[in-house]
């Protein structure tokens, strides 16, 4: 059976921690920037982890 292939578009916008739990970055940090907060503006930099649901599904995207 051949080795799965990687989702390029999922691989540059997810990566797994060592505990295989799947980071991803925050929403809303593209555009419109200037009618937010600063505060609110510093917390969309920190990444985030995709939910226990998506997990599964964004896991067979990213085998590797």
């Amino acid at each position: 059976m051949p080795k799965m292939k990687t989702h390029r578009g999922a691989a540059k916008r997810f990566k797994k921690t060592g505990s295989g739990k799947i980071k991803r970055a925050k929403a809303y940090a593209g555009h419109l920037l200037s009618s937010k907060s600063p505060k609110r503006k510093r917390n969309l930099r920190k990444g985030g982890l995709v939910s226990p649901e998506e997990t599964k599904r964004i896991s067979k995207l990213i085998p590797y």
